[in-house]
């Protein structure tokens, strides 16, 4: 029994442990040079020996269960290539930063909450010395802790949600979760601004200054003012990393994998973990890749950590619930703002597109070139999804969360490698 594992964060190193302890083959496919993902990072973590880890690979293609894997720096010309046959596959590929998009955003001195994270984190950096943090969600919490680790100076944390909702979901009252917010709060000690948002960046060569808005209930603009700062981190919440999964046929729901009480997915042999089936934190995503590692190679499902899981997404139903991405921002918008930065695609092309009738994906990508760059829509595909929603509203339209993620080659390659490959792999 061969179970693979994509991915080598919480969600995908429980996986592979789990898996390995149920007396499968495992192999843990990760991206990274040191296992951990985002969260972890800068505290490198280690996985059970057993466990075949290939660093710095990515799958990028499926046949049913057979994996294309590439290993080696990805801007390196000598990369190896294997195909590995599984009988049973976890995906556990994460998420990455959603940044709703706004005017300036493309200045440099903007940074996602992500990476600026990750600067801190891993490499002791600071991104700037005053520096406000804005978007929506928990997460601008640690951000911020981190930037103010490495010597910035944290104006503030703007939220553009109020964080009510949660008084909507008792049940997910994690007492965890709940000291770790109070902790955070205590030694941020940097005020945080409710129903608050950066709403433009201005600068010539790089960000000075940033308009701070207070806003309605649904992200319209109430009022404004000007910040100066030398850098910006903003956060709208998480895109889940869907490519490997809808090249598999897995079925979708509300724009994460559909998995059952195990983990498994709709496609025989397919499994998922971790914040592409819903965001909901480090702690529920290892839940749940204890269970799918273990249900992927046939063992019985813990009983513990299936009642963490349950419990992991009580709460993760209340994060959604308090902290959504309200259409208020499509209003912040001018006609010269990018909303593809690989194309440089602005809200006015966009606009033009739609009234050309462009209102099916592929027709909109080609008529527009949204999503054609470098990074295939990964940063701007939900972002053109919504503003194409709206500008087509009275369209019939057939966007849908896994429309931009249809990428048969699910990470970039040379031309050279796919060259090598033999014919049966074409």
């Amino acid at each position: 029994m061969r179970v693979v594992v994509i991915g080598g964060g919480p969600a995908g190193v429980a996986a592979a442990e789990a898996a390995v302890r149920a007396g499968a083959d495992t192999v843990l496919v990760d991206s990274e040079p040191t296992l951990g993902g985002q969260f972890h990072r800068g505290n490198p973590q280690r996985v059970d020996s057993r466990v075949r880890h290939l660093a710095n690979s990515t799958v990028w293609a499926v046949q049913g269960l057979r994996l294309h894997i590439r290993t080696g720096p990805a801007d390196s010309p000598t990369r190896t290539g294997e195909a590995i046959d599984a009988d049973a596959v976890v995906i556990a590929t994460g998420a990455h930063d959603r940044v709703v998009p706004f005017p300036g955003w493309d200045l440099p001195g903007v940074y996602t909450a992500g990476a600026a994270q990750a600067l801190a984190k891993g490499q002791g950096i600071a991104i700037g010395q005053r520096v406000l943090v804005s978007g929506t969600g928990p997460f601008l919490l640690p951000v911020a802790e981190s930037l103010k680790h490495v010597g910035a100076n944290v104006l503030g944390i703007c939220d553009a949600n109020t964080g009510a909702g949660w008084l909507r979901h008792p049940r997910a009252a994690n007492p965890t979760k709940i000291a770790e917010l109070l902790g955070y709060a205590i030694r941020l000690r940097t005020s945080w601004q409710p129903r608050t948002a950066v709403v433009a960046a201005h600068g010539d060569d790089k960000v000075s200054a940033v308009t701070v808005a207070k806003l309605n209930p649904d992200w319209t603009i109430r009022s404004q003012r000007r910040v100066a700062v030398d850098a910006v981190c903003v956060g709208h919440g998480f895109t889940p990393r869907l490519e490997l999964a809808v090249s598999a046929g897995c079925k979708l729901a509300d724009g994460f994998i559909a998995v059952d009480h195990t983990g498994a997915t709709s496609v025989p042999g397919w499994y998922a973990a971790g914040e592409v089936t819903g965001i909901g934190g480090a702690d529920l995503a290892a839940a749940e890749g204890e269970v799918a590692g273990t249900a992927a190679a046939g063992g019985p499902c813990p009983a513990t950590a299936l009642a963490k899981v349950r419990s992991g997404r009580r709460f993760a139903a209340a994060l959604a619930a308090a902290h959504p991405i309200r259409p208020g921002w499509q209003t912040w918008l001018a006609d010269d703002t990018l909303v593809c930065r690989c194309e440089e695609v602005t809200y006015r092309a966009l606009r033009e597109a739609i009234d050309l009738d462009a209102t099916g994906t592929r027709t909109f990508k080609l008529t527009s070139r949204v999503g054609l760059g470098l990074c295939q829509g990964r940063m701007c595909g939900r972002s053109a999804v919504d503003l194409a929603t709206t500008l087509a509203a009275q369209r019939r339209t057939f966007f849908t969360p896994a429309d931009l993620q249809r990428r048969p080659i699910a990470t970039p390659l040379r031309l050279a490698e796919l060259a090598s490959l033999p014919e049966e792999d074409l």
